[in-house]
Protein backbone atom coordinates (compact mmCIF):
# COMPACT_ATOMS: atom_id res chain seq x y z
CA UNK A 1 0.00 0.00 0.00
CA UNK A 2 1.58 3.67 -1.08
CA UNK A 3 2.66 5.61 2.06
CA UNK A 4 0.36 8.55 0.72
CA UNK A 5 -2.91 6.57 2.44
CA UNK A 6 -1.44 5.58 5.76
CA UNK A 7 -2.25 7.91 8.26
CA UNK A 8 0.84 8.24 10.75
CA UNK A 9 0.55 9.11 14.45
CA UNK A 10 3.86 11.29 13.85
CA UNK A 11 1.03 14.19 11.80
CA UNK A 12 0.39 14.99 15.14
CA UNK A 13 3.77 16.74 14.94
CA UNK A 14 3.53 18.79 12.30
CA UNK A 15 4.23 22.40 12.53
CA UNK A 16 0.42 24.53 12.58
CA UNK A 17 0.35 26.53 9.13
CA UNK A 18 0.82 30.64 10.17
CA UNK A 19 -1.71 32.62 11.02
CA UNK A 20 -1.96 34.77 7.89
CA UNK A 21 -0.83 38.67 8.42
CA UNK A 22 -3.03 41.52 6.53
CA UNK A 23 -1.95 43.17 3.59
CA UNK A 24 -2.79 46.21 5.53
CA UNK A 25 0.22 49.07 7.11
CA UNK A 26 -0.65 48.02 10.52
CA UNK A 27 -2.22 51.06 12.26
CA UNK A 28 -3.24 50.90 15.41
CA UNK A 29 -4.23 53.38 18.33
CA UNK A 30 -2.57 53.48 21.66
CA UNK A 31 -5.04 51.57 23.57
CA UNK A 32 -4.86 49.08 20.20
CA UNK A 33 -1.41 48.66 20.81
CA UNK A 34 -1.59 48.02 24.48
CA UNK A 35 -3.89 45.16 23.77
CA UNK A 36 -1.30 43.46 21.23
CA UNK A 37 1.46 43.83 23.95
CA UNK A 38 -0.82 42.07 26.58
CA UNK A 39 -1.70 39.37 24.31
CA UNK A 40 1.74 38.70 23.49
CA UNK A 41 2.69 38.70 27.04
CA UNK A 42 -0.13 36.08 27.76
CA UNK A 43 1.07 34.34 25.13
CA UNK A 44 4.59 33.71 26.38
CA UNK A 45 3.56 33.02 29.96
CA UNK A 46 1.12 29.87 28.49
CA UNK A 47 3.74 29.28 26.32
CA UNK A 48 6.70 28.77 29.34
CA UNK A 49 3.66 27.13 31.40
CA UNK A 50 3.35 24.27 28.28
CA UNK A 51 7.05 23.94 27.87
CA UNK A 52 6.86 22.54 31.33
CA UNK A 53 4.82 19.84 31.03
CA UNK A 54 5.43 17.26 28.09
CA UNK A 55 2.24 15.16 27.10
CA UNK A 56 0.71 15.15 23.95
CA UNK A 57 -2.11 17.51 24.74
CA UNK A 58 0.62 20.00 26.15
CA UNK A 59 2.41 19.43 22.93
CA UNK A 60 -0.54 20.00 20.95
CA UNK A 61 -1.59 23.39 23.03
CA UNK A 62 2.01 24.67 22.28
CA UNK A 63 1.70 24.56 18.60
CA UNK A 64 -1.25 26.66 18.84
CA UNK A 65 0.01 29.06 21.44
CA UNK A 66 3.60 29.73 19.53
CA UNK A 67 1.91 30.35 16.10
CA UNK A 68 -0.77 32.63 18.09
CA UNK A 69 2.41 34.39 19.64
CA UNK A 70 4.36 34.56 16.30
CA UNK A 71 1.13 35.60 14.64
CA UNK A 72 0.90 38.90 17.57
CA UNK A 73 4.72 39.28 18.18
CA UNK A 74 4.89 40.42 14.44
CA UNK A 75 1.70 42.39 14.88
CA UNK A 76 3.12 44.17 17.39
CA UNK A 77 6.23 44.43 15.24
CA UNK A 78 4.73 46.11 12.19
CA UNK A 79 2.81 48.28 14.30
CA UNK A 80 2.51 51.80 13.33
CA UNK A 81 1.42 53.96 16.61
CA UNK A 82 -1.24 56.45 15.23
CA UNK A 83 -2.33 59.14 17.95
CA UNK A 84 -5.61 60.20 17.34
CA UNK A 85 -5.18 63.62 19.45
CA UNK A 86 -2.66 64.21 16.83
CA UNK A 87 -4.78 63.88 13.69
CA UNK A 88 -7.20 66.91 12.83
CA UNK A 89 -9.90 67.37 14.92
CA UNK A 90 -12.38 69.35 11.78
CA UNK A 91 -12.63 65.81 9.83
CA UNK A 92 -12.89 62.09 10.23
CA UNK A 93 -9.80 60.39 10.79
CA UNK A 94 -8.45 57.22 12.36
CA UNK A 95 -9.36 57.14 16.25
CA UNK A 96 -11.98 59.39 15.80
CA UNK A 97 -15.45 58.87 17.34
CA UNK A 98 -17.79 59.91 15.32
CA UNK A 99 -21.94 60.51 15.56
CA UNK A 100 -24.08 59.60 12.73
CA UNK A 101 -26.80 60.03 11.28
CA UNK A 102 -29.14 57.56 8.85
CA UNK A 103 -32.04 58.37 6.18
CA UNK A 104 -34.17 57.21 8.57
CA UNK A 105 -33.26 59.44 11.36
CA UNK A 106 -31.29 56.50 13.67
CA UNK A 107 -28.05 57.95 15.24
CA UNK A 108 -25.43 55.76 15.61
CA UNK A 109 -21.65 56.12 16.66
CA UNK A 110 -18.36 54.78 15.54
CA UNK A 111 -14.85 54.94 16.47
CA UNK A 112 -12.41 54.40 13.42
CA UNK A 113 -9.61 51.52 15.33
CA UNK A 114 -7.14 49.40 13.69
CA UNK A 115 -8.08 46.22 12.40
CA UNK A 116 -6.69 43.97 15.62
CA UNK A 117 -9.25 46.88 17.97
CA UNK A 118 -12.14 46.27 15.84
CA UNK A 119 -15.33 44.85 17.32
CA UNK A 120 -18.72 45.80 15.09
CA UNK A 121 -20.49 44.88 18.38
CA UNK A 122 -19.07 47.71 20.56
CA UNK A 123 -19.40 50.43 17.55
CA UNK A 124 -15.25 50.18 17.24
CA UNK A 125 -14.34 49.50 13.29
CA UNK A 126 -11.60 48.80 11.15
CA UNK A 127 -9.96 51.64 9.40
CA UNK A 128 -10.06 49.67 6.29
CA UNK A 129 -13.55 48.41 6.39
CA UNK A 130 -15.93 50.13 3.63
CA UNK A 131 -17.56 51.90 6.84
CA UNK A 132 -14.50 54.05 7.64
CA UNK A 133 -13.45 53.97 4.36
CA UNK A 134 -16.91 56.36 3.68
CA UNK A 135 -16.31 58.30 6.76
CA UNK A 136 -12.99 58.93 7.05
CA UNK A 137 -12.07 62.86 5.86
CA UNK A 138 -15.71 63.74 6.02
CA UNK A 139 -16.62 66.81 7.85
CA UNK A 140 -19.84 67.30 10.19
CA UNK A 141 -22.78 68.23 7.86
CA UNK A 142 -21.36 66.16 5.09
CA UNK A 143 -23.01 63.38 4.00
CA UNK A 144 -21.29 59.63 3.03
CA UNK A 145 -22.58 56.53 1.10
CA UNK A 146 -21.84 53.47 3.30
CA UNK A 147 -21.71 51.11 0.29
CA UNK A 148 -22.58 47.73 1.18
CA UNK A 149 -24.12 44.51 0.23
CA UNK A 150 -27.45 45.00 1.40
CA UNK A 151 -27.82 48.31 -0.24
CA UNK A 152 -26.36 52.06 -0.06
CA UNK A 153 -26.79 53.57 2.89
CA UNK A 154 -26.57 57.40 3.11
CA UNK A 155 -25.19 58.51 6.46
CA UNK A 156 -24.69 62.71 7.70
CA UNK A 157 -22.09 63.61 9.98
CA UNK A 158 -23.00 65.00 12.89
CA UNK A 159 -19.91 65.30 15.42
CA UNK A 160 -16.42 64.15 15.61
CA UNK A 161 -14.80 63.58 18.72
CA UNK A 162 -12.22 61.51 20.95
CA UNK A 163 -13.03 58.02 22.01
CA UNK A 164 -12.43 58.17 25.89
CA UNK A 165 -9.89 55.82 27.46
Amino acid sequence: MSRAFVKEMDGLEEALPERPQSSHINYVTPRGLAQLQERVRELSASRSALELRDDLDSRQQLKRVERDWHYYTERVARAVLVRPTAQPGDKVHFGAAVEVEDEDGHGQRFVIVGEDEADAARGRISWVSPLAQALLNARPGDTVTWRRPAGDKTLEILAIGEDPP
